[in-house]
């Protein structure tokens, strides 16, 4: 037959009938789609298996029970809990005042003359600060006293004319009414002379006056005239204003729940110590000792004043700065004193991770008191020495495994023998754990022994279920 016959088909030959042909294909098609509904239906109840499975026996998704599903624990910082003094501190808003502020005025009239301090200067009581022009007064000392030569002239002469009086009213040669009207003159010069001493008193006073002290020590302004202008008494600016900065004091408040606290503290007769820092809370400016507590509370505010006491030898706070007071109440000795980042609040209260000795954490349930800074006083639930989570804790659950990388700031050797491929690890009822690892450093000896004992010949062998 020829090759053409083979291959070409016979025109005069009926075509197959083509249902079958489609029939079968759409058979197919259907069978493809059971079967992909059915994997599908099957990856759904594995995944809700799984999530079941974790819920109840540990975590099992993203990181896992133990190692992880990536094999890995998780990297956490952790912190030790210890043992000392918690002192109790009170937070307060208040501002530098100084003990005495006092504007120098001029006590006569007339021109200024000199200026003898220099602004910002540190002056002391007494010192000469300004001079007023002191030539009227010099001219009215020289008047009274002048005034006063001519009445005590008048005075003696007066006095020796009643001796001379009485003489002749003893051998009974005048009358008596001459001698008691030379008396009573006598009285009236006397009196003369007393005015007189007192106007040049005055005269003086005056002089003394031109020349302004300083009434107090401290530390001098800004000036508030300049030479040769006329000053009175009746200025209300003044000349200069002086506030006296050593010591000085700080008036605070605290809320009137903190009165009865710092009230039985001073009934005892304790010195209750005053730190004062700036509006940042950066920088102390200075310690001092709370004087005294004000006799009313604020309604408005709700707040008591207290007055606190500070040297300020290095003039570190001005008159009405602004300052942030802590005011020390008591000591509590002995405290069990954990970092407050390691306090964590949930529905079941406060709770802490503490790391064990096998690189796992457990929720413990604490009671804390009071907080100052980043420590916070334990009352109860843990004790000094125990390891607890302060960073990472955000994806932490109960029992599982994790790496820490520092305590207290100290970087911790990586684990020696740690075998963290999820082929071998060992699966417990619980969860999965790690053969070989060390314990981080303060564990205690049996766990570092038991640690030893798993990777020491013999052992039982790796991926073995109980």
């Amino acid at each position: 037959m020829p090759m053409n016959d083979l291959t070409t088909p016979d025109k005069n030959v009926p075509a197959p009938n083509g249902k079958p042909r489609r029939r079968w294909i759409k058979r197919l098609i259907w069978i493809l789609i059971l079967l992909a509904l059915a994997a599908g239906l099957a990856h759904v109840i594995a995944q809700r298996k799984a999530a079941q499975q974790g819920g109840a026996g540990g975590r099992h998704g993203m990181f896992g029970r133990g190692a992880g599903a990536a094999g890995h624990a998780m990297p956490v910082v952790a912190a030790t809990v210890r043992t000392g003094d918690m002192d109790v501190y009170l937070d307060g808003l208040g501002s530098a005042v100084p003990l005495n502020a006092v504007t120098v005025h001029t006590q006569v009239n007339g021109q200024l003359m000199k200026v003898l301090f220099r602004e910002g200067q540190m002056v002391k009581a007494g010192q000469l600060l300004a001079q007023v022009d002191p030539r009227p007064y010099q001219v009215q000392l020289i008047q009274a006293q002048g005034q006063m030569a001519r009445d005590q002239a008048l005075l003696k002469n007066a006095q020796l004319d009643l001796e001379r009086y009485r003489t002749l009213f003893a051998q009974d040669s005048i009358a008596k009414q001459q001698v008691d009207t030379q008396a009573s003159l006598v009285r009236q010069y006397e009196g003369a002379v007393k005015v007189d001493q007192g106007q040049i008193d005055a005269a003086k006073l005056q002089l003394t006056y031109a020349n302004i002290t300083a009434p107090i020590s401290g530390r001098v302004g800004l000036r508030q005239v300049d030479p040769g202008n006329i000053v009175s008494t009746s200025d209300t600016n003044g000349i200069v204003v002086i506030t006296q900065l050593q010591p000085i004091s700080v008036i605070f408040t605290l809320p009137e729940d903190d009165i009865p606290q710092v009230m039985k503290r001073l009934q005892t007769g304790a010195k209750l110590k005053v730190d004062a820092y700036d509006r940042a809370q950066q920088n102390k400016l200075g310690t001092g000792t709370l004087v005294t507590v004000d006799n009313q509370i604020d309604p408005t505010t709700g707040t008591v004043k207290l007055k606190a006491q500070f040297a300020n030898s290095d003039n570190a706070m001005f008159a009405n700065q602004f300052v942030n007071t802590r005011l020390l109440v008591d000591v509590h000795k002995n405290a069990i004193i954990a970092p407050s980042a390691g306090i964590q609040t949930g529905t079941q209260g406060t709770f802490v991770y503490v790391v064990n000795a096998d690189h796992t954490v457990a929720v413990r349930t604490v009671k804390t008191g009071v907080t100052q800074g980043d420590n916070t006083e334990i009352l109860s639930g843990l004790q000094a020495g125990d390891v607890i989570v302060v960073d990472g804790a955000d994806k932490l659950r109960e029992g599982e495994k994790v790496d820490v990388a520092t305590i207290d700031g100290k970087t911790v050797a990586p684990q020696q023998g740690a075998q963290t491929h999820a082929g071998r690890r060992r699966h417990g009822s619980g969860g999965s754990s790690s053969n070989g690892e060390d314990v981080h450093p303060g564990a205690p000896a049996a766990a570092q022994a038991n640690a030893a004992a798993e990777t020491a010949p013999g052992a039982a062998a790796k991926g073995a279920h109980p």
